[in-house]
């Protein structure tokens, strides 16, 4: 059992909150109609990538069994055989279409969604990630479509500037994450997967540059549009810039610095600087638009 756990990694079922975003970005947090769309939501989203899950491992196994790290995985070490992993793959994508059958509106858009990051994720795993760049920007996109779907199935319309933002930070930590693989390549002369060869730290410092920056001027952007500042009632989001700075530059930090950007899900939940400034970027949003 513990095994069928570790395949289906509920600890990554932390990037899903993404679908609850627009809830929280447009001041409908009390809103209990939209809260239970929300989890619903959250939760088919979090069972289908379960699902993509078991198949990457299932994809990924020869290349796993060599990997430092990732021979540890259920299928690359054998204590779960394929059949039970192709089994548990189509379990998940069950338990996805049952979870979304619970919401009360908009419940093709949503399966729509859902269909459509199933399917690029499988494209992802069989080839995609294979391909420089493109590899990072389907995951960013992946995000786009939870927070789309999180929009959908609460009927909430959603700033342009949010869609960005969320391209953007996704694209940014995507890019840290492949510098971890640049430099395993770098340490042991073995590309941790075919398009590592394609990377090289000058590049990928570059583009962690560029798209943090641009993610900050978005955010900036995002707090002093007039349509936000009207529909939130506050002048002032642009406040909290400054924890979103301080986020970014830890990031960077601990991604260049001290190369612990193989896992962003784990440093999230592991490093202490950034859970105190996401917290008090949280309770900082919060007092402007649920408070003041």
């Amino acid at each position: 059992m513990k095994n069928l756990f570790r395949l289906i990694r509920p600890k990554q079922w932390l990037k899903n909150v993404f679908v609850l975003v627009p809830i929280f970005f447009s001041g409908h947090l009390l809103d209990v109609d939209c809260l239970y769309a929300g989890l619903v939501t959250f939760v088919a989203f979090s069972m289908i990538a379960s699902s993509v899950y078991c198949f990457n491992d299932i994809i990924d196994v020869e290349a796993d069994r060599r990997h430092p790290v990732k021979c540890s995985r259920p299928i690359a070490s054998g204590a779960i055989s394929l059949k039970q992993a192709y089994g548990l793959m189509a379990l998940m994508l069950a338990l996805s279409m049952v979870a979304l059958l619970l919401l009360q509106q908009h419940y093709w858009k949503v399966l729509l969604i859902i269909v459509g990051y199933y399917v690029l994720n499988l494209a992802y795993c069989a080839e995609l990630k294979q391909h420089a760049i493109v590899d990072v920007c389907v995951i960013a996109f992946g995000f786009v479509l939870r927070l789309l779907a999180g929009g959908f199935a609460t009927g909430i319309v959603l700033s342009r500037w949010i869609v960005l933002m969320t391209f953007l930070i996704t694209l940014f930590m995507s890019f840290g994450k492949r510098r971890d693989d640049v430099i395993r390549m770098n340490d042991t002369g073995e590309a941790p997967r075919k398009n590592t060869i394609r990377y090289n730290l000058v590049f990928i410092d570059q583009a962690i540059t560029i798209t943090a920056s641009v993610t900050l001027v978005c955010y900036i952007m995002y707090t002093v549009s007039p349509e936000v500042i009207a529909q939130l009632h506050t002048p002032y989001l642009y406040l909290t810039t400054v924890f979103v700075l301080l986020g970014l530059l830890r990031y960077i930090q601990l991604t260049v610095v001290d190369k612990r950007s193989g896992d962003p899900t784990k440093m999230m939940l592991r490093d202490r600087f950034i859970q105190i400034d996401v917290l008090l970027w949280a309770l900082s949003f919060l007092i402007m638009i649920y408070i003041m």
